[in-house]
């Protein structure tokens, strides 16, 4: 039996027949763009047995994301609400309660909100909705004045959730507390390994197909988002170009500072230089004709891109704000974002020039990262959580 399941009984022949209907859980964004949190979503999403357990979004943009299309043909629902701005929380209030009131199907809330799942999350528990979670995908460093906001809605959030989820123990630190540690419940950034698998052929045609070829390639994968540190990563690439002029920069994601960044790249004339590819659906291609992998972000959670680009078997130079458990393997390494961009110039060129690409897979499988294995342990929490 399948925890709050719902059952149909009806005739054939004379027989009973029970139709069961598969748990639906209410998973909470702000848009389903190809964001990291967003992306592991979707991998479990595709792997879980969906007789068994459905997903359902609740966002908070009126434009279409980018996963939404996907979704529907996975048979997910999506329903939208006012975005969460200050001036909008009355209404906001207003808007999900009635929603709830209108839905009581749902057994399971999921929220990758961080503290903004706060008011749909106290609204769950006052409709006696029995499993609240709430996911933690970073821990912001930075101070400013939307972290007031955050510290307020984090700690009053806690009281309403039944579940602590978390990508990793930095992420789970900051939104629910050092002290609620032995609560936390990691959910490890699978990835389908087997599509990053690294593979000489698709490399040679990836390169061909940006006319790459004999290019040494730098490449970054991530929403073009101030957190992603993009203007540090242009000016290291300069430094890179001073020294190897075959270096190109190849950056897929898309976001509010492209235009930003494609004037400092202009002023630093390196137009014919850096690559912006925008939105892709090919990420596991794009990975494959790296040379390097460059990831100085300010913070982070345990960031599935990172997953990905180990899987691919990059050599990987990432901040010292991003936590250490995203290196499964010894591909990866730490420089501090207190260093010039010379340094980082110097140490990408020092390995990456001579670096080989080798087959990741058992690695990947080893540290717990594919995500076959843990989709069946999510399917059976959800499961599980309804029946008790």
């Amino acid at each position: 039996m399948w925890g709050a399941c719902n059952a149909d009984l009806y005739s054939e022949d004379d027989r009973e027949i029970e139709v069961m209907e598969p748990v639906r859980v209410l998973n909470l964004f702000t848009i389903m763009n190809r964001g990291g949190a967003e992306t592991m979503v979707m991998n479990y999403y595709r792997k879980i047995n969906r007789e068994k357990v459905q997903f359902d979004f609740l966002v908070h943009r009126e434009e279409e994301g980018a996963y939404e299309q996907e979704i529907k043909e996975l048979g997910g629902r999506i329903y939208r609400m006012p975005p969460m701005y200050p001036q909008n929380f009355s209404l906001y209030k207003k808007k999900i309660r009635e929603f709830f009131e209108e839905h009581k199907e749902y057994k399971i809330i999921h929220s990758h909100m961080s503290e903004l799942g706060y008011f749909a999350l106290r609204e769950a528990a006052r409709q006696e909705i029995p499993v609240r979670i709430c996911h933690a995908h970073s821990a912001p460093h930075e101070f400013d004045l939307k972290m007031l906001m955050r510290i307020y809605f984090k700690n009053r959030m806690l009281p309403y959730l039944t579940h602590m989820f978390t990508c990793g123990k930095e992420a789970g630190n900051y939104l629910y507390g050092k002290k609620n540690e032995d609560k936390f419940i990691q959910l490890n950034n699978a990835i389908e390994t087997k599509k990053y698998r690294y593979d000489k052929k698709i490399d040679e045609q990836v390169r061909r197909e940006l006319g790459l070829e004999k290019k040494f390639i730098v490449g970054h994968v991530g929403n073009l988002r101030k957190p992603k540190n993009h203007k540090f990563l242009i000016n290291v690439f300069a430094k890179i170009y001073e020294k190897q002029n075959n270096a190109v920069l190849v950056l897929a994601g898309s976001g509010e500072l492209e235009t930003a960044l494609r004037q400092q790249v202009k002023e630093l004339e390196l137009d014919d230089q850096v690559l912006f590819l925008g939105l892709r659906e090919d990420i596991q291609r794009i990975m494959q004709c790296f040379d390097v992998f460059v990831f100085p972000s300010l913070f982070e959670g345990l960031p599935v891109t990172m997953i990905e680009a180990q899987a691919s078997g990059n050599l990987s130079f990432i901040s010292d704000r991003i936590p250490t458990q995203c290196c499964i393997t010894d591909n990866v390494r730490i420089l501090s974002l207190n260093e010039t961009e010379e340094h980082w110039a110097n140490e990408i060129l020092k390995e990456g020039i001579k670096y080989k690409k080798k087959d990741m897979y058992k690695y990947i499988i080893k540290t717990g990262f594919d995500i076959e294995e843990n989709a069946k342990w999510l399917e059976e929490f959800y499961i599980n959580a309804t029946e008790n």
